[in-house]
């Protein structure tokens, strides 16, 4: 496949997973506005962040090590997809494990909730497990997916996984109140079966098919999914295992840094369950963009960067096509990011009460909510740079590179940790925000002087789009003024039809900065049309 072929198929599970997350981002939106009322804060508290918590280590700590290693182009054509397929089931074991300790130190070790106002904590611990591990059956099949660019399989699985789970929740909510967090644990454990029944059909019927013998599917039956040694080669590849390793002591790390404020939450008791709650659904609500436009393009274009460029290479060393293409794609990326990072921060500073208010009432646009949300706001563009910027990062750096970043991984983990327990006493629930802030910015930092060191050399800056115009950056400036001084006389206690009038001197100040973006931002507008948006694409292949 060529580096054209790869951009092309690359972009086009960018725009897939945008469109899923959406539709995940909406439903989780909607549902939690359900939810809201009919069931307690405390008990949103405890799912939204301890039981969710399991299960985003359990799964995050079990498998991303192996992803990030089995898509990576470490090895080249020549690895054997046998030896891979061996690799990715030591995932099912390390899985269980880690579900046993977790699930020991959930029980025993952390505060248990009060039985009358969160019932059935400990059978719901278990069950949350229990759909970590189920998850982990499908990933050999999550692996070939990605690898063979099977964009529309993803959709299609967690579409129905999450349809499936918000139907279920609603249902048991509304007629079974009572059953408390085996409400959420049962769907959570539909979720993950459906996940692994979508994609075990798929492969069943795919495998023998015309469609595979023309794609040169690399296994023939069901029965090559299954560990087995092939005839003269190791039982695992121990190139890949070993940069597997290297990831994993990364993504341990990483996990304590994506979810630092989770496990301040649950192992320093800073903030009540009630507390824990508010702060998840505005987390929640702040993160949305991020989640369903920068998350996907982070890992699509991992896949990219990771086939395009030779790990660990001098660029001057690799075919200069796919390094100019490489540069391009970066620059492109950042500027995307850092147009709508700055967008959403510019706009959700002064719309962040009344989103509250609409979405949950008083109960969350009052007391913390607003100023949580407008932080949250700030610190997305920080997330938006940082994905793009690590994704190259992580691309292109050698096996002993990767070592190295774990050191810096762990000092940014240790101080995360301490600025969340201080900056939290000093300002409430605003100091995870700024805890994390801090700590996107030191790692920005450090993929830009990575980024700088790679191409300092070359003709190619693509750290130039990290600049916006100053034609944006004047719109931008006007929309943040305008808007404020809007809230402030229009929102939001004069009833609906200032909110109305609020809404729209918003919708034309952000008029006005999509058509700044338009005039000077060509190349932007180009690369998302030709490469972002599979309808424009089409046309131009």
């Amino acid at each position: 496949m060529s580096s054209q072929d790869v951009l092309r198929s690359a972009s086009t599970l960018a725009s897939y997973n945008v469109l899923l997350q959406v539709m995940f981002r909406v439903l989780t939106f909607l549902l939690n506005a359900f939810t809201l009322r009919f069931v307690s804060k405390e008990l949103i508290g405890v799912v939204n962040v301890r039981l969710t918590l399991l299960y985003s280590t359990l799964v995050f700590l079990s498998r991303e090590a192996f992803r990030r290693a089995c898509l990576s182009g470490v090895s080249g054509t020549d690895h054997s997809w046998r030896q891979v397929i061996n690799l990715l089931w030591l995932t099912l074991p390390l899985g269980v494990l880690w579900a046993a300790l977790l699930v020991a130190v959930w029980l025993w070790l952390l505060e248990v909730p009060d039985p009358q106002t969160v019932p059935y904590y400990g059978p719901a611990v278990v069950m949350f497990a229990l759909s970590g591990v189920q998850e982990l059956l499908a990933e050999p099949l999550w692996v070939l997916a990605q690898a063979h660019m099977f964009v529309r399989l993803k959709v299609v699985a967690e579409s129905l996984a999450m349809i499936a789970k918000c139907s279920i929740t609603v249902v048991l909510v509304v007629f079974a109140r009572e059953w408390g967090l085996y409400i959420f644990s049962a769907a959570h454990l539909v979720y993950t079966g459906f996940l692994v029944l979508c994609y075990a059909v798929y492969f069943i019927r795919f495998f023998g098919s015309k469609v595979a013998a023309k794609k040169g599917f690399p296994l023939q039956c069901v029965g090559d999914l299954l560990p087995r040694r092939a005839a003269g080669e190791p039982l695992i590849d121990w190139t890949l295992a070993k940069l597997t390793w290297s990831f994993f002591k990364q993504s341990f790390l990483k996990q304590i840094l994506t979810e630092g404020e989770r496990y301040v939450m649950t192992f320093l008791n800073v903030l009540s369950f009630g507390d824990q709650g508010v702060y998840d659904i505005v987390n929640n609500l702040g993160s949305m963009v991020a989640r369903f436009i920068f998350l996907p393009i982070e890992e699509s274009f991992y896949i990219f960067f990771a086939k395009v460029l030779k790990r660990g290479r001098d660029v001057k060393s690799q075919k200069q096509e796919d390094i100019a293409l490489a540069a391009e794609v970066l620059e492109c990326l950042l500027k995307l990011v850092l147009v709508v990072g700055l967008i959403i921060s510019v706009f959700g500073y002064a719309y962040s009460h009344l989103a509250l208010d609409i979405y949950g009432g008083s109960l969350l646009s009052s007391g913390a909510g607003p100023t949580l949300l407008r932080c949250y706001s700030c610190y997305v563009l920080l997330l938006a740079v940082n994905g793009v910027t690590e994704c190259f990062v992580f691309a292109a750096m050698s096996q002993e590179e990767v070592d190295k970043y774990n050191f810096v991984m762990l000092a940014l983990s240790v101080s995360f940790l301490l600025l969340s327990y201080v900056l939290t006493w000093w300002a409430g629930s605003v100091g995870f925000i700024l805890a994390n802030c801090l700590n996107m910015g030191l790692r920005i930092s450090h993929s830009v002087l990575y980024i700088r060191r790679c191409f300092g050399s070359t003709q190619w800056k693509p750290l130039r789009g990290l600049l916006p115009s100053p034609l944006l950056i004047l719109a931008l400036a006007v929309s943040a003024v305008v808007t404020t001084l809007s809230e402030g006389l229009l929102c939001c206690d004069g009833g609906w039809l200032l909110r109305i009038i609020h809404i729209g001197v918003g919708a034309l100040c952000l008029l006005g900065v999509f058509v700044a973006v338009l005039v000077t931002e060509t190349r932007l507008i180009q690369f998302v049309r030709t490469q972002l948006l599979p309808k424009y694409r089409k046309k131009h292949t």
